[in-house]
This record gives C-alpha cells, sequence and structure tokens, in this order.
C-alpha cells in the first residue's frame, strides 16, 4: 500500500477525511476522500460548497458592452437576450484565492483583450466561494471548474462553437479550477494558468491540478515558485503546461519585496500572514499578462534548463530563429515546437515590465592600450535606447568585446548605433578610440545586423555607426 493512500487511512480514522461525497444536480458529485483530501499535499478534506453558496458569476463583455458586463447564465434566454457572438474566440478569466487586494485585474483584463482582437471575454466571478479558509476556498475551485466548463458545453450546444475556441484564463487557485473545467471539456484549445498555486495542489495527481492535458494547449508563467514553506512562495515551482515561463527565474520578480519567512500554525495562518505582506511576487504574474496584450514582442522567452544557464548566455539566442513570447500570444508559436519546454525571461522593475534583448559584439580601433568604458546606443524607426554598457577595463586596438544588451525600448528595425567610449580619469595625451564593427544579434528571432564605423574619435564624443556597405 503507498504511503499516499496510508495517509489518507489515518485521515479518515483522525475525522479528516472519511469518504464522503455531496452531489449538485447538473454538475456533478464530489468526494473529499484520496486525492481530494487526507493526503501528504492536501491533509484537510473538505467537501466543496453548493454552487449557490460560493455564487459564481459569469459577466460578459464584448466590443458591443465594454464599458458594463452583462450577466451570462446557462439558458437559452440570457445566451440569446445578450451580445455574445459565437464567431469569434471567447476567454474565460478566474481570479483566485486573494482577490482582496486587486478586485478588478479580470475586468481591466477583458477590456484590454476585446478592443485589440474583437472576442468574447467573461470574467468569473466566485468571490463568495473564495472568501474563506483556504482548503476549503481550494475545494470550492473544484465546483467553479464544473461550471464553467458546463456556461462551455451548453454555448457549445446551443450555437455549434467549437470548443477549439475557448480560451481560460486562470490565476492562484483560478488556474486549477481552469484545468478542472479543462478535464471536463473535450478539445478545449487553451489554458493559461497565472501563478498556479502550491499548497494543496504541488507534488498531487493530475485529476487534482491543471496540468497538460487539460487542454490542447497549456502555457503557465510562474512568478513566485519558492517553497511555501518556509518562505511563503505561493506559486507552484513545478512545471505542468505543454510550455512553462519562468520570468526573472519564478521566483523574485523585479520591483516585489521578498516574502517574509511565517511561522504560523496552520496554512489559514499563513495566508492571513500574507495578505499583511508582500504578495507582489504572486500577482505580478496577471500584470506580465496583461501587458502582454498590447505589448507581445517585448516578452520573449528563451529555453532553457534552469536560471543559472539563462544568466551565463548560453540559452541566447532562440533555437529554430524563434522565441515563444509570454502571455497573450503564446499561443501562436506551434505547439509541437514547443512542447514540454521551459522558457526564461527577464523583465522590469515596474511598468512597462517587457524587455527587449540583443547580443552585441564591438571591435574597435585605437591610438594606444589603456582602461576605459565602451558604450552603445540602438536606433530604429520605432525609437532609440539610452547608451548602453558594453565592456569596463583595458581597451586595446584590434580587440573585440561581447555583452548581453537589455533595454525596456523596443526601437523596432534598427537603422544605426552610436559608440562612446570614456577614460576611468583623464588622459592629457588625448587618445581615440572608434568602433569599426559593431555585430548585433536581436535574442527574440535571432535577426543579425553589421554596423561599420569610420576613425577613431575623442573622449565622450558621440560617433555615429552606420550599416555596413
Amino acid at each position: 500500500m503507498s504511503d499516499i493512500w496510508v495517509l489518507g487511512l489515518l485521515g479518515c480514522l483522525l475525522g479528516i477525511a472519511c469518504g464522503e461525497k455531496v452531489c449538485y444536480p447538473k454538475l456533478d458529485c464530489f468526494e473529499d476522500n484520496v486525492p481530494w483530501g487526507g493526503t501528504a499535499e492536501r491533509p484537510i478534506a473538505r467537501l466543496p460548497w453548493s454552487p449557490e453558496k460560493i455564487g459564481t458569476r459569469f459577466l460578459l463583455y464584448t466590443s458591443s458592452n465594454l464599458d458594463q458586463f452583462q450577466e451570462l447564465k446557462p439558458d437559452k434566454a440570457s445566451l440569446k437576450g445578450s451580445n455574445y457572438d459565437s464567431d469569434v474566440r471567447t476567454h474565460f478569466i478566474i481570479h483566485g484565492y486573494l482577490t482582496k487586494e486587486n478586485e478588478n485585474w479580470p475586468v481591466d483584463m477583458c477590456k484590454t483583450i476585446v478592443p485589440v482582437e474583437s472576442s468574447n471575454c467573461i470574467v468569473v466571478d466566485w468571490k463568495e466561494g473564495s472568501r474563506t479558509t483556504y482548503p476549503q476556498a481550494a475545494n470550492n475551485a473544484r465546483v467553479v471548474g464544473a461550471q464553467v466548463a458546463q456556461m462551455i458545453k451548453f454555448i457549445k450546444d446551443t450555437t455549434r462553437q467549437g470548443t477549439d475556441t475557448f480560451h481560460i484564463i486562470g490565476h492562484s487557485l483560478g488556474a486549477h479550477a481552469a484545468g478542472e473545467a479543462g478535464s471536463r471539456t473535450r478539445n478545449l484549445g487553451r489554458i493559461t494558468g497565472l501563478d498556479p498555486t502550491e499548497p494543496y495542489f504541488q507534488g498531487t495527481v493530475e485529476k487534482v491540478r491543471l496540468d497538460a492535458s487539460d487542454a490542447k494547449f497549456v502555457d503557465v508563467i510562474h512568478t513566485d515558485s519558492l517553497p511555501f514553506n518556509p518562505t511563503v512562495g505561493l506559486g507552484m515551482s513545478q512545471a505542468i503546461g505543454h510550455v512553462d515561463f519562468y520570468p526573472n527565474g519564478g521566483e523574485h520578480m523585479p520591483g516585489c519585496n521578498k516574502n517574509p519567512v511565517s511561522q504560523y500554525p496552520d496554512i489559514d495562518g499563513i495566508w492571513e500572514g500574507v495578505r499583511k505582506f508582500s504578495i507582489c511576487n504572486h500577482l505580478r504574474s496577471y500584470e506580465y499578462y496583461g501587458e502582454s496584450i498590447l505589448n507581445p514582442s517585448g516578452f520573449a522567452g528563451y529555453p532553457c534548463s534552469d536560471k543559472e544557464a539563462f544568466d551565463s548566455g548560453t540559452c541566447f539566442p532562440c533555437a529554430n530563429k524563434v522565441c515563444p513570447t509570454m502571455g497573450h500570444f503564446a499561443d501562436k508559436f506551434g505547439i509541437s515546437q514547443v512542447s514540454k519546454t521551459n522558457f526564461y525571461l527577464n523583465t522590469g522593475k515596474a511598468k512597462p515590465f517587457s524587455q527587449y534583448v540583443y547580443r552585441a559584439k564591438v571591435t574597435i580601433d585605437g591610438t594606444r592600450s589603456q582602461p576605459g568604458f565602451l558604450h552603445v546606443a540602438l536606433h530604429g524607426d520605432q525609437g532609440s535606447t539610452p547608451l548602453l554598457q558594453v565592456h569596463v577595463g583595458l581597451l586595446t586596438p584590434g580587440s573585440s568585446y561581447e555583452a548581453t544588451l537589455t533595454t525596456e525600448q523596443n526601437v523596432g528595425q534598427l537603422t544605426h548605433m552610436t559608440f562612446r567610449w570614456n577614460n576611468h580619469i583623464y588622459n592629457p595625451l588625448l587618445p581615440k578610440f572608434g568602433a569599426t564593427k559593431i555585430e548585433l544579434v536581436r535574442g527574440s528571432d535571432s535577426k543579425t545586423y553589421a554596423f561599420c564605423g569610420e576613425g577613431p574619435v575623442h573622449e565622450s564624443f558621440k560617433q555615429k555607426v552606420n550599416p555596413c556597405q
């Protein structure tokens, strides 16, 4: 007998999980036995509340009613009286457990998505079912997922809309509710998990949590993946999708304070303690996703084994000369090419979070070797970057210096570059250095550029470096 089943039996004997069951009409029956309770991952068993007590609502936004939602119910009169369009794609957005910090983000996301792609966007509001103890909310999410699956089936049966045109976006516990809906919906198009919660889900069997079998394409963004105990990382570190993105390594997001070590007696105490501190890392996942809707090219992900390999530059540029973009357009790159792959990228500390990465090789000429600084700036048809440091140290004529350059500015197609050098200290001999050639590789698609300079220049002079002829 496996350890998990032994734990389940012990839980039953202790009155924690005794194989009870509850059934809700038109949905399903739900049990609290193994694997739903009495296991090492889910020590406290709870039966989910009724749909009436959870109070799930489906709030529809379309291009015809972007300022005011229409409440959608699984009946023909409700659907017919709404602005729902079965000829376009449909997004469901499911919030998670920690809704008090930002209850409006699903509505904001719908209002961003709809103008971009003229779709139906449905906010799944289950706040009443999420404002309870964590073990209870984790099980209430099962009913929410079943309700989403019921709504998709009703729309499909009523309008003949294909299930591959439905996309569910879930944050925190909402990601696992999305997995529940996907497991009940054959050929569901896509699920996006935004930092799926770790407690009660990481390490469980697939039927309990979001996994790659729940939709034709499952993409996951991990932003708070430190262990829950003792570092209070709220999100899963486990890769569970066809593609899993780990921005900034997936643990600490720039601009966020580190979650404190908590010493609380139970899981609800820990979650309450987290409310008093920063949950910034956990929330970053939907902030990144929201920005990616309007700025997809700024979140290129690089296939890599881990953060250390990514930081070393060994994963640059992307294989096959294309990087999938984290976020809304992650499904545009071909599932077969990126299946079961982890991707890494960096983001900024604050909005805009997007970043653009290049690899530069700068070859210089000059009067004599001496210590100094090398900088370059990128200029394109959409803007320019500030000067970016390539090298600090000894400058030697005829030598080449390489660096990875990261910028928040999307310059578009490059037109020219700027080169500048500086002394460590003033040199009365007035040496000169210039860029004879700058070779640049764009990380997102491996596009290469070559720029050639003409002669050395004095310190702090900005040398324009044009495309090589």
